[in-house]
């Protein structure tokens, strides 16, 4: 909608706000601990003050902001111990999800995660883990989308959220694609072959993985 269409105060500008700063800190923009205040972010979205107030209650509901009693509001800092914690409730929800994709994925479905196995087989070979990163996440997408599960989707859209800082800076370290690499491969071959344990037991083992990882 175009800027002068779309009005600056009401539920309408809070939702623009809302997904405005949940996209700014999910795609790095507004790093961890940043404040945000009030006044600068009306201004830079042009709308009021009490929309930003209700956007940034949001965002700390999903856990993307931290609200400071007298002092405003910053993004929040996800510490490596929750992080932890997080991965770990990840790996319940995501097996969970694996294992009924493996049964419940068409077959146009199953060609799809092959095809993102090879792309993201490329990009290591390539040396991209920028790349690698974008398909790591869309892997992780497309088993929870295909799962059907539709209250672990919800779940795990709201954790995954904390944990976009962490998740990048492990995509950078090096050596860490070429590993986490075969841990996909093993996720995509188990679903593919529609074996909902070894499916589980894939993800499992991806993040047990990435919980060593992060506590490196």
């Amino acid at each position: 909608m175009p800027k002068e269409a779309r009005p600056s105060t009401g539920e309408q500008a809070k939702q623009h706000a809302l997904t405005q700063l949940r996209q700014a800190i999910l795609h790095g923009d507004m790093a961890p601990a940043q404040r945000l205040v009030e006044n600068e972010l009306a201004e830079q979205l042009d709308v009021t003050r009490a929309s930003i107030r209700a956007a940034l209650i949001d965002l700390a509901a999903e856990g993307l902001v931290e609200r400071i009693r007298n002092r405003g509001s910053r993004v929040r800092v996800v510490t490596v111990e929750e992080a932890v914690a997080i991965t770990e409730c990840r790996m319940v929800l995501e097996g969970l999800c694996a294992a009924k994709a493996a049964v419940a994925a068409s077959d146009e479905q199953l060609t799809e995660l092959a095809d993102l196995g090879r792309a993201m087989t490329k990009a290591v070979a390539d040396g991209e883990p920028v790349t690698y990163s974008e398909l790591n996440h869309e892997l992780h997408d497309k088993v929870r989308e295909f799962s059907g599960q539709q209250t672990a989707l919800a779940l795990l859209e709201r954790l995954n959220a904390q944990l976009v800082r962490h998740r990048f800076q492990l995509a950078l370290r090096p050596g860490r694609p070429q590993q986490s690499l075969n841990e996909h491969l093993a996720m995509i071959e188990a679903i593919t072959a529609r074996d909902p344990q070894a499916a589980e037991a894939a993800v499992r083992a991806h993040l047990t993985s990435v919980i060593e990882a992060l506590r490196d």
